[in-house]
């Protein structure tokens, strides 16, 4: 591929990348970054898997960042991107057993164990609003 190329596509997707490091997610894009901090986080933690695809732009990230308006939330919020950031996505997804890999995906993580995850095809052909609704109740399940 050429550099420009590259260059387009690094561009192409910076914003879906700032879309969710604008409301607080910390981005993780190295496997070392997702052992650093995914089995060691204290309390509770939203990881999102990031994708390119329109249920991602159109229903994941909107219903994420409705669910994170409500006042009872994670502690940590950290996000991975499939298909770019592909060993951080796969050393995540081990956290995620026995779901399948799944993009977009939302997990949320007690005390470093799986408690709630959405698939994408609890995404896909949902509202963000459902989507949000989803994970405002595993918030107030889990979060308090």
């Amino acid at each position: 591929m050429s550099m420009s190329f590259e260059r387009y596509m690094l561009d192409m997707i910076q914003p879906m990348r700032d879309e969710l490091t604008s409301i607080g997610f910390k981005e993780l894009r190295t496997p070392e970054e997702v052992e650093a901090h995914l089995p060691n986080a204290k309390g509770t933690t939203l990881v999102f898997v990031n994708s390119v695809c329109g249920c991602a732009a159109g229903l994941a990230r909107p219903g994420a960042r409705l669910a994170l308006q409500h006042e009872v939330k994670p502690d940590h919020l950290f996000t991975v991107f499939a298909g770019q950031d592909k060993e951080a996505t796969a050393k995540a997804r081990e956290y995620f057993a026995p779901y399948p890999p799944s993009s977009p995906s939302i997990a949320l993580m007690k005390d470093g164990e799986l408690v709630h995850f959405i698939e994408r095809h609890q995404i896909e052909n949902r509202s963000a609003e459902e989507i949000a609704a989803d994970l405002i109740a595993a918030f107030d399940q889990y979060c308090r």
